[in-house]
């Protein structure tokens, strides 16, 4: 004799990533409060117009948030269509700039589209991260053994390796060790074995010294490292940037001075403050506690993407995820530590915050590969309530 019964549980409906939604937007809120404060009082930059870049930012984000949303809605196999699509784009982006590229602070990185100045190499980070997930992807799936193999180990490098060459022959170092980052991260969560981690690090500081040796790198480039090593060796020259940062964050405190009242800010002492180093707005004028905040959003924003990588079972989710993570992470930490002074200065923009239509262009197409990789996943999760059921035995 038996009577049927059930018990519901309770399962995770699909939706978007809402923590991870709602800190980008904090940031970008953030930021744009910053780069007005940054720029308002900036005859030179503005024109007297307070609010000319505050408009430009928010043009930005509109734009940025209707890319986003484009590629969260899109079909994940179209996603996947498109990969080659957007990274071939961002080779020839990349192949144009060194033939009708515009120079700004020595680096020949940008190409100007009407009034628009882009710079390919963001794109380029975005393009690295999919070209890459999507060799991983097709070439194991299926796979008993997921783990990657030499020929993909080397199928990835050269998809890393076309754009960092372009890139370095602009120079962009500030990009170049970001890809850098990228590739490492992405080539430890696809499996590689340990021996290139290790390989590619050493390399890497190989390179590195022969190319400062052969004169590869600009003069300002070195002058940067050798201020970054000796503070003190050109507080006038190389290494006044990052004095003047240093001073900012400083001159904080706690709480800070409070928004559109920084002295450092408003005298424009520290240069390029609304793009390269907008960290040291937060800094002075909202103080420790603010720019804690900022750490704090970029912290979950980052720890969102590792947690998407990890509960996702399609593979090119994963990679991407994670390359997408180890390009928000190392980003961040290379901007906030050049401000603090404990890294090189190299002009690489804070994700979300920095002024920039390219830099915000990529970073929420990047959000929105997210959000789909996310809304793939949780789709896939039962949504109906199932049913258990439970003999009673009456004796």
């Amino acid at each position: 004799m038996t009577a049927p019964a059930s018990r519901r549980t309770p399962l995770k409906a699909p939706g978007l990533d809402w923590l991870l939604m709602v800190a980008a937007l904090a940031l970008i809120f953030l930021g744009t409060l910053l780069v007005w404060s940054a720029t308002s009082t900036r005859e030179d930059l503005t024109g007297g117009e307070t609010t000319a870049y505050l408009t430009k930012q928010l043009v930005n984000v509109a734009i940025g948030i209707v890319l986003m949303v484009i590629v969260m809605a899109t079909d994940h196999r179209w996603v996947r269509i498109m990969a080659p699509v957007f990274y071939l784009g961002s080779i020839v982006g990349l192949a144009l700039v060194l033939v009708a590229g515009s120079t700004i602070n020595g680096s020949r990185s940008w190409l100007q589209l009407g009034g628009m100045s882009i710079q390919p190499s963001e794109f380029a980070k975005l393009s690295v991260v999919v070209g890459m997930a999507l060799l991983v992807a097709e070439r194991t799936e299926g796979r008993w053994r997921r783990g990657v193999r030499t020929t993909e180990v080397v199928g990835m490098l050269a998809i890393a390796g076309v754009p960092a060459a372009l890139i370095m022959l602009q120079p962009d170092l500030g990009t170049m060790l970001v890809l850098s980052a990228i590739v490492f991260g992405v080539l430890a969560v696809s499996g590689a074995d340990r021996r290139w981690l290790i390989g590619l690090t050493v390399t890497g500081i190989a390179g590195a010294a022969l190319a400062v040796s052969l004169g590869v790198l600009k003069s300002y480039q070195v002058d940067r490292f050798m201020a970054f090593t000796n503070p003190g060796l050109d507080p006038r020259g190389a290494g006044y940037n990052t004095e003047q940062a240093r001073i900012a964050v400083g001159n904080g405190g706690l709480f800070g001075q409070g928004l559109f009242d920084g002295s450092q800010t408003r005298s424009g002492f520290v240069p390029e403050q609304h793009t390269d180093f907008i960290f040291t707005v937060a800094g002075e004028e909202l103080g420790l506690v603010g720019a804690g905040l900022v750490i704090a959003l970029l912290a979950i924003v980052i720890w969102r993407a590792l947690a998407i990588s990890a509960d996702t079972d399609d593979m090119f989710g994963r990679i991407a995820a994670a390359g997408i993570a180890c390009w928000f992470g190392f980003q961040a930490f290379q901007n906030i530590g050049m401000c603090l002074g404990i890294m090189p200065v190299t002009g690489v923009p804070l994700p979300f915050v920095s002024y920039g239509g390219t830099s915000m262009f990529a970073v929420m197409l990047a959000l929105g590969l997210l959000q789909n990789i996310h809304l793939r996943s949780s789709a896939a999760l039962p949504t109906r309530l199932l049913a258990t059921p439970r003999v009673l035995v009456r004796r």
